[in-house]
Protein backbone atom coordinates (compact mmCIF):
# COMPACT_ATOMS: atom_id res chain seq x y z
CA UNK A 1 0.00 0.00 0.00
CA UNK A 2 1.72 3.30 -1.00
CA UNK A 3 1.00 6.76 0.33
CA UNK A 4 -1.21 7.73 -2.68
CA UNK A 5 -3.53 4.66 -2.16
CA UNK A 6 -3.96 4.88 1.55
CA UNK A 7 -4.71 8.31 1.53
CA UNK A 8 -7.85 6.95 -0.98
CA UNK A 9 -8.72 4.15 1.64
CA UNK A 10 -9.23 6.97 4.02
CA UNK A 11 -10.78 9.83 2.02
CA UNK A 12 -13.21 7.12 -0.38
CA UNK A 13 -14.19 5.18 2.35
CA UNK A 14 -18.43 5.07 2.88
CA UNK A 15 -19.23 8.13 4.88
CA UNK A 16 -22.41 8.37 7.85
CA UNK A 17 -25.77 7.64 6.55
CA UNK A 18 -27.15 10.91 8.55
CA UNK A 19 -26.24 14.36 6.65
CA UNK A 20 -24.60 12.73 4.16
CA UNK A 21 -23.66 15.93 1.38
CA UNK A 22 -22.31 17.84 4.08
CA UNK A 23 -20.30 14.59 5.07
CA UNK A 24 -18.92 14.13 1.46
CA UNK A 25 -18.38 18.00 1.08
CA UNK A 26 -16.45 18.00 4.35
CA UNK A 27 -14.39 14.77 3.99
CA UNK A 28 -13.30 16.02 0.43
CA UNK A 29 -12.55 19.38 1.81
CA UNK A 30 -10.59 18.33 4.60
CA UNK A 31 -8.66 15.79 2.31
CA UNK A 32 -8.01 18.83 -0.28
CA UNK A 33 -6.83 21.71 2.76
CA UNK A 34 -4.53 18.73 4.25
CA UNK A 35 -3.27 17.70 1.47
CA UNK A 36 -4.66 14.24 1.07
CA UNK A 37 -5.44 15.00 -2.83
CA UNK A 38 -3.13 16.94 -4.39
CA UNK A 39 -3.75 20.39 -6.24
CA UNK A 40 -4.61 19.29 -10.14
CA UNK A 41 -5.63 15.72 -8.94
CA UNK A 42 -8.33 14.13 -10.98
CA UNK A 43 -11.21 13.07 -8.65
CA UNK A 44 -12.47 9.46 -9.92
CA UNK A 45 -15.88 9.11 -12.14
CA UNK A 46 -18.64 10.12 -10.37
CA UNK A 47 -20.25 6.74 -10.49
CA UNK A 48 -16.81 5.75 -9.09
CA UNK A 49 -16.44 8.01 -6.42
CA UNK A 50 -20.43 7.70 -5.28
CA UNK A 51 -19.97 4.08 -4.82
CA UNK A 52 -16.68 4.29 -3.30
CA UNK A 53 -18.47 6.58 -0.49
CA UNK A 54 -21.58 4.21 -0.55
CA UNK A 55 -24.23 7.11 -1.56
CA UNK A 56 -26.11 8.16 -4.90
CA UNK A 57 -24.94 9.73 -7.93
CA UNK A 58 -27.20 12.61 -6.79
CA UNK A 59 -26.20 12.85 -3.82
CA UNK A 60 -22.41 13.20 -4.37
CA UNK A 61 -23.33 15.99 -7.73
CA UNK A 62 -25.09 18.01 -4.55
CA UNK A 63 -21.78 17.44 -2.85
CA UNK A 64 -19.66 18.34 -5.56
CA UNK A 65 -21.71 21.83 -6.64
CA UNK A 66 -21.14 22.63 -3.28
CA UNK A 67 -17.43 22.26 -3.32
CA UNK A 68 -17.35 23.99 -6.73
CA UNK A 69 -18.75 26.78 -4.83
CA UNK A 70 -16.04 26.95 -2.16
CA UNK A 71 -13.45 26.77 -4.84
CA UNK A 72 -12.44 23.35 -4.04
CA UNK A 73 -12.47 21.47 -6.85
CA UNK A 74 -13.20 22.54 -10.81
CA UNK A 75 -15.39 20.46 -13.41
CA UNK A 76 -14.22 20.85 -16.87
CA UNK A 77 -16.26 19.16 -19.53
CA UNK A 78 -15.35 17.17 -23.22
CA UNK A 79 -12.33 14.10 -23.82
CA UNK A 80 -10.04 14.72 -20.17
CA UNK A 81 -12.70 15.93 -18.35
CA UNK A 82 -14.02 15.48 -14.96
CA UNK A 83 -13.97 16.94 -11.85
CA UNK A 84 -10.19 18.00 -10.65
CA UNK A 85 -8.79 19.78 -7.13
CA UNK A 86 -7.98 23.06 -6.24
CA UNK A 87 -5.86 24.17 -3.77
CA UNK A 88 -7.48 26.10 -1.15
CA UNK A 89 -6.69 29.58 -0.58
CA UNK A 90 -6.62 29.00 3.36
CA UNK A 91 -5.19 25.89 5.16
CA UNK A 92 -7.40 23.77 7.17
CA UNK A 93 -8.84 25.46 10.07
CA UNK A 94 -8.91 23.23 12.76
CA UNK A 95 -11.13 25.24 15.53
CA UNK A 96 -13.95 26.00 12.90
CA UNK A 97 -13.84 21.96 12.48
CA UNK A 98 -14.13 21.89 16.56
CA UNK A 99 -16.66 24.10 17.18
CA UNK A 100 -19.58 21.76 16.00
CA UNK A 101 -18.46 19.02 18.40
CA UNK A 102 -18.66 19.03 21.90
CA UNK A 103 -15.87 17.77 24.81
CA UNK A 104 -17.96 14.84 25.17
CA UNK A 105 -18.21 13.91 21.77
CA UNK A 106 -14.70 14.06 20.96
CA UNK A 107 -13.92 12.26 24.31
CA UNK A 108 -16.56 9.57 23.02
CA UNK A 109 -14.65 9.47 19.53
CA UNK A 110 -11.07 9.63 20.81
CA UNK A 111 -12.29 6.41 23.44
CA UNK A 112 -13.85 4.12 20.05
CA UNK A 113 -10.65 5.47 17.84
CA UNK A 114 -8.00 4.21 20.77
CA UNK A 115 -9.81 0.86 21.56
CA UNK A 116 -9.32 0.16 17.76
CA UNK A 117 -5.96 1.54 17.40
CA UNK A 118 -5.10 -0.66 20.88
CA UNK A 119 -6.37 -3.81 18.88
CA UNK A 120 -4.91 -3.57 15.71
CA UNK A 121 -1.49 -2.33 17.92
CA UNK A 122 -1.91 -5.40 20.08
CA UNK A 123 -2.91 -8.00 16.94
CA UNK A 124 0.02 -6.24 14.82
CA UNK A 125 2.64 -7.58 17.28
CA UNK A 126 1.31 -11.24 17.44
CA UNK A 127 0.29 -12.21 13.82
CA UNK A 128 2.52 -9.59 11.66
CA UNK A 129 4.95 -11.01 9.16
CA UNK A 130 8.75 -9.47 8.92
CA UNK A 131 7.56 -7.78 5.25
CA UNK A 132 4.89 -6.39 7.48
CA UNK A 133 7.42 -4.82 10.21
CA UNK A 134 10.14 -3.77 7.22
CA UNK A 135 6.98 -1.73 6.05
CA UNK A 136 6.40 -0.14 9.11
CA UNK A 137 10.10 0.73 9.56
CA UNK A 138 10.56 2.47 6.00
CA UNK A 139 6.93 4.45 6.68
CA UNK A 140 8.57 5.84 10.17
CA UNK A 141 12.03 6.78 7.95
CA UNK A 142 10.46 8.19 5.62
CA UNK A 143 8.58 10.75 8.03
CA UNK A 144 12.18 11.96 9.60
CA UNK A 145 13.08 12.99 5.91
CA UNK A 146 13.84 16.67 5.72
CA UNK A 147 11.42 17.33 2.79
CA UNK A 148 8.77 14.87 4.68
CA UNK A 149 6.68 18.10 6.35
CA UNK A 150 4.53 18.78 3.29
CA UNK A 151 3.47 14.87 3.15
CA UNK A 152 3.40 14.70 7.02
CA UNK A 153 -0.71 13.94 7.09
CA UNK A 154 -0.04 11.25 4.67
CA UNK A 155 2.75 9.98 6.13
CA UNK A 156 0.99 9.58 9.34
CA UNK A 157 -2.09 7.91 8.06
CA UNK A 158 -0.20 5.49 5.85
CA UNK A 159 1.18 4.10 8.67
CA UNK A 160 -1.44 3.34 11.11
CA UNK A 161 -3.02 2.17 7.83
CA UNK A 162 0.03 -0.40 7.90
CA UNK A 163 -0.33 -1.55 11.31
CA UNK A 164 -4.22 -2.06 11.04
CA UNK A 165 -3.53 -3.92 7.87
CA UNK A 166 -0.44 -6.15 9.82
CA UNK A 167 -2.98 -6.96 12.48
CA UNK A 168 -4.30 -9.48 9.49
CA UNK A 169 -8.13 -8.46 10.47
CA UNK A 170 -10.07 -6.87 8.20
CA UNK A 171 -12.76 -5.85 10.07
CA UNK A 172 -10.19 -3.97 12.32
CA UNK A 173 -8.50 -2.49 9.50
CA UNK A 174 -11.80 -0.87 7.47
CA UNK A 175 -13.06 0.48 11.34
CA UNK A 176 -9.63 2.13 11.37
CA UNK A 177 -10.14 3.45 7.53
CA UNK A 178 -13.59 4.48 8.51
CA UNK A 179 -12.51 6.28 12.31
CA UNK A 180 -9.28 7.75 9.89
CA UNK A 181 -11.63 9.63 7.32
CA UNK A 182 -14.12 10.69 10.32
CA UNK A 183 -12.17 11.96 13.02
CA UNK A 184 -8.56 11.77 11.53
CA UNK A 185 -8.18 15.42 10.03
CA UNK A 186 -8.54 16.43 13.26
CA UNK A 187 -5.96 14.09 15.08
CA UNK A 188 -3.39 14.97 12.28
CA UNK A 189 -3.82 18.54 12.72
CA UNK A 190 -3.17 18.57 16.25
CA UNK A 191 -0.20 16.34 15.60
CA UNK A 192 1.40 18.64 13.15
CA UNK A 193 0.96 21.61 15.69
CA UNK A 194 4.60 23.13 16.77
CA UNK A 195 6.22 21.04 19.73
CA UNK A 196 4.44 18.19 18.89
CA UNK A 197 5.89 16.89 16.03
CA UNK A 198 8.73 15.07 17.87
CA UNK A 199 6.84 14.10 20.84
CA UNK A 200 4.10 12.10 18.05
CA UNK A 201 7.35 10.65 15.99
CA UNK A 202 8.46 8.89 19.40
CA UNK A 203 4.97 7.84 19.79
CA UNK A 204 4.92 6.57 16.45
CA UNK A 205 8.35 4.75 16.80
CA UNK A 206 7.49 3.19 20.08
CA UNK A 207 4.90 1.40 18.67
CA UNK A 208 6.81 -0.22 15.67
CA UNK A 209 9.63 -0.84 18.33
CA UNK A 210 6.62 -3.20 20.44
CA UNK A 211 5.16 -4.36 17.00
CA UNK A 212 8.57 -5.57 15.77
CA UNK A 213 9.43 -7.32 19.04
CA UNK A 214 6.10 -8.81 19.49
CA UNK A 215 5.33 -7.25 22.77
CA UNK A 216 1.68 -6.87 22.58
CA UNK A 217 0.67 -5.29 25.49
CA UNK A 218 3.15 -2.26 24.90
CA UNK A 219 2.09 -2.17 21.49
CA UNK A 220 -2.07 -2.11 22.67
CA UNK A 221 -0.69 0.30 25.50
CA UNK A 222 1.39 2.95 23.39
CA UNK A 223 -1.12 3.34 20.49
CA UNK A 224 -3.82 3.76 22.95
CA UNK A 225 -2.04 7.08 24.75
CA UNK A 226 -1.06 7.90 21.10
CA UNK A 227 -4.94 8.83 20.33
CA UNK A 228 -5.79 10.06 23.87
CA UNK A 229 -2.97 12.08 23.92
CA UNK A 230 -4.30 13.58 21.05
CA UNK A 231 -7.61 13.83 22.19
CA UNK A 232 -6.87 15.62 25.08
CA UNK A 233 -4.85 18.34 23.27
CA UNK A 234 -8.20 18.55 21.04
CA UNK A 235 -10.50 18.66 23.79
CA UNK A 236 -8.17 21.81 25.44
CA UNK A 237 -8.44 23.68 22.28
CA UNK A 238 -12.15 23.01 21.63
CA UNK A 239 -12.69 24.42 25.85
CA UNK A 240 -10.58 27.79 24.52
CA UNK A 241 -12.94 28.43 21.88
Amino acid sequence: MDGADGARLVVFAPVDNIARVDAVVRRIGDAIALGLLDDGEQLPSETELAGYLGISTVTLREALMALRQQGLIETRRGRGGGSFVRAPARPFDLDERLRPLSAEELRDLGDHYAAIAGSAARLAARRSLPGDVDRLRRSLAEMTRPDAAPRMCRLDGRLHLEIAAASQSVRLTREEIRLQADIGPLIWAVHDEPGARRAVHAQHARIVDAVGRGDEDRARDVAESHVANAIERLIDRRLTL
